[in-house]
């Protein structure tokens, strides 16, 4: 009994998360710092941007496939709302770009890994590409916090049965 009440009170916690990131893409243009926070519910993380602007992440890593941002200028206004687990955005990473350029404009992973053949850590975001398909991307981030190199891959829980004729 007791778990089904720790399921359902997770479950529940999910969902109000996942409202509060559908509510951040609806915010306008010019909208008050304290206006989106009422809007799209507290942000995942808040970071700040060049030129004194703040970004509001809005997170449903690790189980959830989408991080929206709203980005903030220097008097705390609305200047843009996007969601940032996509392939444009996956395909700016550079050799060279430091853990905290990923978690600026991707927000915290859904999990870090390690695998034999690098040294370093691997982090993992969970995304859906335009066709619907479940998706990872990987971060390589060596030992100095500096990217090596960064991939996407598919997610095969729900992926096609190709076997089949």
């Amino acid at each position: 009994m007791q778990y089904l009440k720790i399921a359902s009170a997770a479950f529940a916690a999910a969902l109000l998360s996942a409202c509060a990131v559908f509510g951040a893409r609806e915010i306008p243009p010019g909208t008050p710092k304290d206006q989106v926070i009422a809007k799209a519910g507290r942000p995942t993380r808040i970071v700040p941007l060049p030129g004194g602007g703040e970004r509001l992440q809005y997170s449903l890593q690790p189980a959830g496939q989408q991080a929206w941002m709203v980005d903030l200028d220097a008097s705390g206004r609305a200047v843009r709302v996007y969601q940032a687990l996509t392939d444009p955005n996956f395909n700016r990473i550079q050799v060279g770009w430091t853990a905290a350029d990923i978690e600026r404009e991707f927000g915290p992973p859904g999990k870090i890994d390690r695998v034999s053949s690098f040294r370093g850590v691997v982090w993992e975001y969970r995304w859906q590409d335009v066709m619907g398909g479940n998706m990872f991307y990987w971060v390589y981030v060596d030992p100095n916090g500096i990217v090596q190199r960064a991939h996407p891959g598919m997610e095969w829980i729900n992926a096609p049965d190709f076997t089949r004729r």
